[in-house]
């Protein structure tokens, strides 16, 4: 009788007859077909609406229109649901399907006030234009960084615009791009040692404050200290900057909208807003719907996912994989992270995927390149736990903590 399987040798097996490249360009051209098909049938209408009848590029409406505000001098109306409601009204002429407040901090407004000079159509358009094209400098930069994975270009061209949160960003006129550029700046910083310059990048996150829940308690609890000081002082620069220019009446609301995110998450996204997300918060939501359980286990499983990702930065792993802890941490425990920003996973994907073929003979590559391909494609099945309870993406992350905190780090190629 032969022996049974062992675990490593089913992954191996497993992974090889699955992540052959020729099996990974298929599904990517298949998914770019159905991706970018859907869109441009669902677009292809004339005006405002698409085939469904939901505004184009819809969550670029309220970003557009703080642009407007903060140009008319009327930053203090951002946060008020009625007149979002009447700007959106006299733009589209009649009332929209959701509402779509705006959700972000003040000085957001300036940088999108260029794009208000435009119709609302031409704005958009031209805004996840760029945001795409930016999109794809920032990839570029993370793999010509990357000497180990193939140097085939168009497959990686092929396999971003494969990417389900990039879709998602795209067909929304989201600004996860933004997001997307601070991490990029950060890794590409840390790898040169210049850790001061990394937090100041991460610092501008506070544009979108739910991303800096998991970040600094990690940098505090490892003792990153630079990285921490940057983030610190960018941060409190860019939160200072807001409250000069706007008055301290704009800025109470903003923290008064923020307080009460939930509330205005449920608004905007009915009750379809706990499967659009991946998180341990939305997790534990859709398994366990008793809100002061759910947030037991997610205070917990926040704790262990910091206290993992705290093991991994302090320990020899190269940068390459404890960034991409850092990036899956501050994912997990993100309260309000939609599809369309898991976005930042890229360059931590990209990274995952480098090691591997680095130190193709490691005990942990098969099952990390495995957990990787899932990491990638789950996020296409998450309204799938409307039915399932179950977000599988949010295993998949933990599980990638998981296995780059027990693996061992012994006959490592140096060139990763």
């Amino acid at each position: 009788m032969t022996e049974p399987a062992t675990s490593a040798s089913f992954w191996e097996h497993f992974s090889t007859r699955l992540l052959t490249q020729r099996r990974l360009r298929a599904q990517a051209v298949v998914l770019v077909i159905c991706f970018w098909g859907v869109l441009i049938v669902d677009f292809a209408t004339p005006g405002l609406f698409d085939r469904a009848g939901n505004i184009k590029f819809q969550d670029f409406l309220p970003l557009y229109i703080s642009g407007h505000l903060v140009a008319e001098h009327r930053a203090i109306d951002l946060y008020n649901r009625g007149v979002q409601q009447t700007e959106i009204h006299s733009l589209i002429h009649e009332s929209p399907r959701v509402d779509v407040p705006y959700l972000y901090g003040p000085q957001v407004g300036l940088v999108v006030r260029p794009f208000a000079k435009l119709a609302f159509p031409a704005a958009a358009r031209l805004w996840v234009c760029l945001s795409l094209l930016v999109c794809f400098l920032c990839v570029y930069a993370i793999w010509s960084r990357c000497p180990n994975l193939p140097s085939h270009p168009y497959f990686i061209v092929l396999a971003t615009l494969a990417f389900p949160p990039l879709f998602h960003f795209f067909i929304r006129g989201q600004l996860s791009v933004l997001v997307l550029v601070c991490f990029t700046t950060a890794y590409l910083a840390m790898r040169e040692d210049r850790h001061w310059f990394a937090g100041i990048a991460l610092g501008f996150l506070a544009f979108k404050p739910q991303f800096l829940v998991a970040i600094p308690l990690i940098l505090l609890l490892a003792r990153a200290w630079s990285i921490l000081a940057g983030l610190l002082l960018s941060s409190s620069l860019q939160l200072a900057f807001a409250r000069v220019y706007f008055g301290p009446e704009v800025m109470s609301s903003y923290v008064g909208m923020l307080l009460r995110m939930p509330a205005w998450i449920d608004i905007a996204e009915l009750p379809l807003a706990s499967i659009q997300m991946h998180s341990l918060r939305s997790f534990w939501t859709l398994l366990i719907p008793i809100p002061q359980i759910t947030f037991a286990l997610y205070a917990l499983s926040s704790v262990a996912v910091i206290w993992i990702a705290v093991i991994i930065w302090k320990s020899p792993s190269p940068i390459p994989l404890r960034f991409a802890a850092l990036t899956l941490a501050a994912v997990l425990i993100n309260p309000h992270i939609f599809v369309y920003d898991l976005l930042v996973l890229a360059p931590a994907l990209m990274l995952l995927v480098d090691w591997c073929l680095a130190n193709d003979r490691h005990a942990s590559v098969q099952t990390l390149e495995l957990l990787a391909y899932l990491a990638y494609v789950l996020p296409l099945f998450g309204p799938l736990a409307r039915w399932t309870h179950l977000q599988l993406s949010v295993i998949v992350f933990v599980a990638i903590l998981w296995r780059l905190r027990r693996m061992p780090l012994s006959q490592l190629s140096p060139n990763c």
